[in-house]
């Protein structure tokens, strides 16, 4: 399992913009051959911004390198058209090792 994580800060007075583009660029990118889905957090940044972070989740190294070849370029680009410098953001890739789940019923 591949989780390519985007942690992105942005100026307050964007947010509602930003969120309206989010959903969107999100299904984009999941709707990609290789990606199996994605999760959406908040977190809270030391700068006191709206800050979201973006798990994606890759089939396999194969399909994260396609992707930062071939979609990577445009999907960053759309997101500079919109909203200019009025954001920073952060990538890793997280590659899993084992998956954990409660017992319980």
């Amino acid at each position: 399992m591949i989780v390519y994580e985007v942690r992105v800060v942005i100026e307050p007075e964007i947010e509602p913009a930003y969120r309206a583009w989010l959903t969107p660029h999100i299904q984009e990118i999941i709707n990609l051959p290789g990606f199996t889905g994605a999760d959406l957090y908040t977190e809270a940044d030391p700068s006191g911004n709206p800050c979201f972070v973006m798990h994606y989740h890759a089939q396999n190294q194969e399909s994260l390198d396609r992707y930062f070849a071939e979609h990577a370029p445009r999907l960053r680009a759309d997101g500079i058209a919109h909203f200019g410098n009025r954001f920073s953001a952060t990538r890793r890739v997280l590659t899993g090792l084992a998956r954990f789940a409660t017992s319980r019923a």
